[in-house]
């Protein structure tokens, strides 16, 4: 167990800063906690390519347990809802965990392929998940939730759609970017592990 506390560190520390970053917006479509939270794929990858995918579903489930106190303690201080909180557990949950079950399945394949389609296939759910059910006006909604579903240009550009699908579309762009820039970390990371585990 002592060999997956990096892991479970990391992934605590990525879940609290991204629930803090998440309330510092960039630019009209992100917050910095956009580019924080998609490194929570990248811990996942690793401890699912150098410990298996019990060790990787421990270090997940640790995630979702700092996730549900850090959205309590956000409640507690009235910083969001509990519609936001359960959308966000929700998608983390899902997302990491169906993460593990598809890396684990391309794992003999070339060392790239189970990260970049682990982490695209996570992204694309964990987006889908919190966004829809954050903020579509199919369910109920509050003040907190409510101004995401202003009509606006996708991106400023697009056809006129919902305020959440223009920041849902921008958060999975800025994921989908990670899940390529992450791979350079991911060889070298485990790489390293590989072979202290090997002198061990």
């Amino acid at each position: 167990m002592t060999r997956y506390l990096p892991g479970i560190l990391a992934m605590a520390i990525i879940v609290v800063a991204s629930n803090i970053l998440v309330q510092f917006t960039v630019g009209l479509w992100l917050t910095w906690g956009a580019f924080t939270y998609p490194f929570a794929f990248l811990v996942t990858e690793v401890m699912n390519r150098v410990y298996g995918p019990a060790a990787a579903r421990r270090v997940v489930l640790t995630g979702f347990v700092v996730g549900v106190l850090c959205s309590v303690v956000a409640a507690g201080l009235d910083k969001t809802t509990l519609r936001i909180a359960v959308a966000s557990g929700a998608a983390f949950l899902v997302a990491q965990l169906v993460d593990i079950v598809v890396f684990n399945l391309l794992r003999k394949r070339r060392w790239w392929v189970a990260p970049l389609t682990s982490s695209s296939v996570g992204s694309v759910l964990d987006t889908a998940i919190f966004f829809t059910v954050a903020f579509t006006a199919a369910l109920p909604h509050d003040a907190n939730t409510g101004w995401a579903n202003e009509a606006v240009p996708l991106l400023g550009q697009g056809p006129v759609t919902a305020l959440w699908v223009s920041l849902a579309t921008a958060d999975w762009m800025v994921k989908m970017g990670l899940a390529i820039l992450t791979l350079v970390p991911f060889r070298i990371i485990v790489r390293n592990l590989l072979r202290s585990e090997r002198t061990i």
